[in-house]
């Protein structure tokens, strides 16, 4: 039976610590499902949902994604229900801090309460672990660069707004 595993996330934007979370799920799980989901904790979304999922794919294609990495949105509902929609038993979250792990921790076990649903903690690369959409998303804002921190596909839609 395949292992199922969905990294979810609002991805607003995307950003080369996600991709490499991403990555190191696809090589440890034979399906991936990247998840666009809505949190109604964080601000208004700088790219629609819409928008994040083009901009997951694209940047997904530029490093090489392997087909077993599928990305979507859920804007509704719980993610265990789209888990169960899918078979997924596996929830991936990357953790930058303490804070991360504390903010994500009350969720993972609701998860499995709810669902039997267990989450798994990937850390960044120690070069990234600092770097946020939210970061990303102001720095770009008052014009500072981004492109290190972020896919071509993101950076091109950043210097568009």
């Amino acid at each position: 039976m395949a292992q199922i595993a969905v990294v979810p996330g609002s991805f607003d934007p995307v950003t080369l610590g996600h991709l490499d979370v991403i990555g190191r799920a696809a090589g440890l799980f034979d399906e991936v499902h990247v998840l666009v989901v809505h949190n109604p904790d964080k601000k208004p979304a700088m790219f629609e949902a819409v928008d994040r999922v083009r901009l997951i794919r694209a940047s997904l294609a530029e490093v090489g994604a392997p087909d077993s990495v599928t990305v979507g949105e859920w804007t509704s509902g719980l993610l265990v229900d789209y888990c169960r929609q899918v078979g997924a038993k596996i929830l991936v979250k990357g953790v930058r801090s303490g804070e991360d792990v504390a903010y994500e921790t009350p969720m993972a076990i609701m998860n499995r309460h709810l669902a039997d649903v267990e989450t798994v903690f990937l850390l960044p690369e120690a070069a990234r672990a600092h770097v946020s959409s939210s970061l990303i998303r102001q720095v770009s804002t008052l014009g500072g660069d981004v492109t290190p921190y972020v896919p071509r596909a993101v950076a091109d839609a950043l210097a568009a707004r």
